[in-house]
């Protein structure tokens, strides 16, 4: 029973520390890992991941930017 309840919390761990534009985004793309240089016109965040990471799990924001996955992928 220890061991079913010890499976059952890192499960729930790892969900927890998902992100939303992580898990769903796709393929995280050069576009969106690259940070802009000077002068350069700034990164679209993807508004609906934002979103969701605010309201399920806010530490998961830290997640998306760490990865750039909350960013837009470019053309």
């Amino acid at each position: 029973m220890k061991k079913m309840k010890n499976v059952i919390a890192i499960g729930f761990v790892a969900i927890m520390m998902s992100s939303c534009a992580t898990v769903f985004g796709g393929r995280v793309t050069a576009h969106q890992k690259t940070k802009p240089a000077a002068g350069d016109q700034q990164r679209e965040v993807r508004v609906v991941a934002l979103i969701a990471d605010i309201v399920l799990f806010a530490p998961g924001l830290i997640v998306d930017f760490a990865t750039g996955a909350i960013y837009k992928p470019g053309k």
